[in-house]
């Protein structure tokens, strides 16, 4: 059975279910929310404050069901079941995002985050959150976005250490498919390789990549450090994510149901930040005990050197949303 298959068939057994759910108890309705991280991620952390306060201002007439790990498909296909109305809710990290609006793209640009407080306060402020929702508005049909969410800043890992720029040269490096991580990884000297998150750990494992770059609870989740037993605090962008709602969905609810939507969409925007941030230091301290390296001394100004001018000039090519966020998020101190 291919990949398709297998996901119209999850589609076909998560719909039987809410069709059953919702036989018991004719007033509540279930929703399916997509995402590809396991649910101990801040994916998971996402879903459970979304989902407990949809169902606490609906008085459980609106219920909230979690698949995680992929189950309904990586995310450039549930953003399309999104759109076409065939899942209601998923995260999908702002690269994903490019590929329906290339602006996203900002949200990953490198350096633009200067520190993890820096993330928090950028990804929960309002005007940042406004602007992002009116670019996917203003850009992607069928799905629009509900919140920002974050998983921290990335890191590289592989089997040797990067401790500086000049480590990067020539190595071939996993990347997100942005226009953002195709300008900046060769900037550094590397090669870049495309490729589903779900084919990372083989890469890794038969040297068809060299080094992968993710969240540290992404690497230590997926087990990333069995192939790849060396971090670097490269802190080069952030994982961020966006929160759909499928406009199908959106449409059916009544103005009372789209306010408990949003209202649980924005306490999503600003709790699980600094919770998924949290979640970054433990496992970290994980990582530590079970003896993977972590080089946390990492020389960061050959790498700024590199990124800095291509800020503006990446923001600015990307479009006009795209470089509103990025004012906007430079300006937050």
């Amino acid at each position: 059975m291919g990949s398709s298959s297998r996901i119209l068939v999850a589609i076909a057994i998560a719909s039987a279910f809410m069709m059953t759910a919702g036989a018991g108890a004719q007033e509540a309705k279930h929703y399916r929310f997509a995402y590809d991280q396991p649910k101990t991620t801040g994916y998971g952390i996402l879903g459970d404050i979304f989902a407990d306060k949809l169902k606490a201002l609906s008085k459980g007439t609106m219920l909230i069901e979690q698949y995680p790990g992929a189950q309904l498909g990586q995310e450039p296909q549930v953003l399309q079941l999104v759109k076409s109305g065939d899942v209601e809710f998923c995260i999908s990290s702002s690269a994903n995002a490019a590929t329906l609006s290339p602006q996203a793209g900002v949200m990953s640009m490198h350096f633009l985050f200067r520190s993890e407080t820096h993330l928090i306060k950028a990804i929960a402020d309002p005007e940042v959150s406004k602007a992002v929702k009116a670019m996917i508005a203003d850009t992607v049909q069928g799905a629009h976005v509900i919140a920002l969410s974050t998983l921290g800043l990335r890191n590289m890992y592989s089997k040797r250490e990067i401790r500086n720029v000049g480590d990067m040269k020539g190595l071939k490096v996993r990347v997100q498919a942005t226009p953002t991580e195709d300008t900046m990884f060769p900037a550094y000297g590397a090669q870049i390789v495309h490729m589903p998150f779900g084919s990372v750990y083989t890469s890794l494992q038969t040297g068809v990549v060299d080094v992968a770059e993710n969240g540290v609870n992404v690497y230590l989740a997926n087990k990333h450090y069995e192939v790849a037993p060396v971090l670097s605090m490269t802190e080069h962008e952030a994982n961020n994510s966006l929160v759909w709602v499928s406009d199908k969905l959106w449409n059916s609810l009544t103005p009372e149901q789209q306010g408990w939507v949003q209202a649980a969409a924005d306490e999503v925007n600003q709790k699980q930040p600094a919770k998924a941030i949290e979640l970054e230091h433990q496992s970290l301290e994980k990582l530590k005990s079970i003896g993977v390296k972590v080089v946390t001394d990492v020389d960061k100004s050959g790498f700024t050197t590199v990124a800095d001018p291509y800020l503006d000039k990446l923001a600015r090519e990307l479009g006009p949303h795209a470089e509103k966020i990025k004012n906007l998020i430079r300006a937050i101190n």
